[in-house]
Protein backbone atom coordinates (compact mmCIF):
# COMPACT_ATOMS: atom_id res chain seq x y z
CA UNK A 1 0.00 0.00 0.00
CA UNK A 2 1.30 3.50 -0.68
CA UNK A 3 1.84 5.64 2.19
CA UNK A 4 -0.69 8.57 2.65
CA UNK A 5 0.83 12.14 0.85
CA UNK A 6 0.49 14.79 3.38
CA UNK A 7 1.36 18.36 4.27
CA UNK A 8 2.00 19.81 8.32
CA UNK A 9 0.80 22.77 8.71
CA UNK A 10 3.32 25.18 10.57
CA UNK A 11 1.11 25.16 13.79
CA UNK A 12 0.72 21.51 14.08
CA UNK A 13 4.77 21.23 14.51
CA UNK A 14 5.05 24.44 17.13
CA UNK A 15 2.15 22.81 18.76
CA UNK A 16 4.67 19.22 18.73
CA UNK A 17 7.56 21.25 20.18
CA UNK A 18 5.81 23.04 22.84
CA UNK A 19 4.44 20.09 24.54
CA UNK A 20 5.89 16.05 24.43
CA UNK A 21 2.13 15.34 25.53
CA UNK A 22 -0.13 16.03 22.82
CA UNK A 23 -1.02 14.32 19.37
CA UNK A 24 1.42 16.69 17.47
CA UNK A 25 4.26 15.55 19.57
CA UNK A 26 3.45 11.66 18.66
CA UNK A 27 3.00 12.66 15.00
CA UNK A 28 6.52 14.74 14.82
CA UNK A 29 7.80 11.47 16.88
CA UNK A 30 6.31 8.64 13.94
CA UNK A 31 7.75 11.02 10.93
CA UNK A 32 10.13 8.78 8.81
CA UNK A 33 9.42 5.55 11.05
CA UNK A 34 5.80 5.13 9.53
CA UNK A 35 5.53 3.68 6.43
CA UNK A 36 1.87 4.90 6.38
CA UNK A 37 2.74 8.49 5.39
CA UNK A 38 5.21 10.68 4.56
CA UNK A 39 5.51 14.11 4.95
CA UNK A 40 5.89 16.66 1.96
CA UNK A 41 8.03 20.16 2.02
CA UNK A 42 9.10 22.82 0.15
CA UNK A 43 12.00 25.62 0.28
CA UNK A 44 9.03 28.21 1.99
CA UNK A 45 7.25 25.94 4.02
CA UNK A 46 10.79 24.82 5.67
CA UNK A 47 11.48 28.38 5.93
CA UNK A 48 8.14 29.46 7.74
CA UNK A 49 8.80 26.18 10.07
CA UNK A 50 12.12 27.87 10.94
CA UNK A 51 10.82 31.47 11.05
CA UNK A 52 8.02 30.73 13.52
CA UNK A 53 10.02 28.42 16.08
CA UNK A 54 12.43 30.74 16.07
CA UNK A 55 10.51 33.24 17.35
CA UNK A 56 11.39 34.72 21.21
CA UNK A 57 9.36 32.52 23.41
CA UNK A 58 7.26 30.55 21.33
CA UNK A 59 9.14 27.27 21.53
CA UNK A 60 10.86 27.52 25.17
CA UNK A 61 13.11 24.50 26.21
CA UNK A 62 14.78 24.39 22.52
CA UNK A 63 17.82 26.18 21.25
CA UNK A 64 18.13 27.62 17.52
CA UNK A 65 20.59 24.35 17.35
CA UNK A 66 17.43 22.01 18.71
CA UNK A 67 15.03 23.45 16.14
CA UNK A 68 17.63 23.36 13.41
CA UNK A 69 18.09 19.38 14.31
CA UNK A 70 14.65 19.05 13.88
CA UNK A 71 14.22 20.61 10.39
CA UNK A 72 17.30 19.02 9.17
CA UNK A 73 15.82 16.06 9.91
CA UNK A 74 12.31 16.70 8.52
CA UNK A 75 14.54 17.68 5.24
CA UNK A 76 15.87 13.96 5.45
CA UNK A 77 13.19 12.27 5.70
CA UNK A 78 10.05 14.55 3.76
CA UNK A 79 9.43 14.55 -0.01
CA UNK A 80 10.86 17.90 -1.21
CA UNK A 81 9.22 19.56 -3.73
CA UNK A 82 9.44 22.26 -6.10
CA UNK A 83 6.39 25.03 -6.47
CA UNK A 84 5.88 26.24 -10.10
CA UNK A 85 2.88 27.62 -9.92
CA UNK A 86 0.72 29.39 -7.95
CA UNK A 87 -3.11 29.67 -7.18
CA UNK A 88 -3.21 32.66 -4.84
CA UNK A 89 -4.88 34.51 -4.00
CA UNK A 90 -7.10 31.45 -2.88
CA UNK A 91 -7.48 31.49 1.00
CA UNK A 92 -7.68 34.28 3.31
CA UNK A 93 -3.56 33.78 3.95
CA UNK A 94 -1.20 34.30 1.88
CA UNK A 95 1.00 31.40 3.90
CA UNK A 96 -2.11 28.86 3.61
CA UNK A 97 -2.17 29.52 0.43
CA UNK A 98 1.79 28.03 -0.02
CA UNK A 99 0.67 24.89 2.26
CA UNK A 100 -2.15 24.58 -0.08
CA UNK A 101 -0.14 24.86 -3.21
CA UNK A 102 2.51 21.70 -1.87
CA UNK A 103 -0.26 19.85 -0.98
CA UNK A 104 -1.97 20.04 -4.53
CA UNK A 105 1.65 19.72 -6.29
CA UNK A 106 2.41 16.96 -4.08
CA UNK A 107 -0.62 15.24 -4.94
CA UNK A 108 -1.23 14.84 -1.10
CA UNK A 109 -4.20 13.26 0.54
CA UNK A 110 -4.60 16.13 2.87
CA UNK A 111 -3.32 18.59 5.62
CA UNK A 112 -2.69 18.27 9.17
CA UNK A 113 -3.85 21.17 10.93
CA UNK A 114 -5.43 22.77 13.82
CA UNK A 115 -7.04 25.43 12.34
CA UNK A 116 -9.47 23.47 9.67
CA UNK A 117 -11.21 26.71 9.12
CA UNK A 118 -8.31 28.47 7.88
CA UNK A 119 -8.50 26.04 4.64
CA UNK A 120 -12.41 25.74 3.90
CA UNK A 121 -13.16 24.38 0.15
CA UNK A 122 -9.98 22.18 -0.23
CA UNK A 123 -12.45 19.89 -0.84
CA UNK A 124 -12.42 20.95 -4.88
CA UNK A 125 -9.02 20.36 -4.96
CA UNK A 126 -9.35 16.13 -3.25
CA UNK A 127 -7.96 17.54 -0.04
CA UNK A 128 -8.81 16.57 3.69
CA UNK A 129 -7.77 18.36 6.61
CA UNK A 130 -7.10 16.33 9.66
CA UNK A 131 -6.14 17.58 13.20
CA UNK A 132 -3.06 15.54 14.59
CA UNK A 133 -5.70 13.30 16.36
CA UNK A 134 -7.59 12.73 14.06
CA UNK A 135 -5.01 11.60 11.36
CA UNK A 136 -3.33 9.27 13.70
CA UNK A 137 -6.44 7.81 14.40
CA UNK A 138 -7.20 7.76 10.39
CA UNK A 139 -3.38 5.98 10.01
CA UNK A 140 -4.07 3.63 12.94
CA UNK A 141 -1.50 5.01 15.42
CA UNK A 142 -3.92 5.49 18.00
Amino acid sequence: MMPLQIVLDTNVLVAALRSNRGASFRLLSVIGQSEKFEINLSVPLVLEYEDVCKRDGLVNGLSHQDIDDVLDYLCSVGRRRRIFYLWRPFLKDPKDDMVLELAVEAECEGIVSFNRRDFAGLEQFGLEVWTPREFLTHIGEI
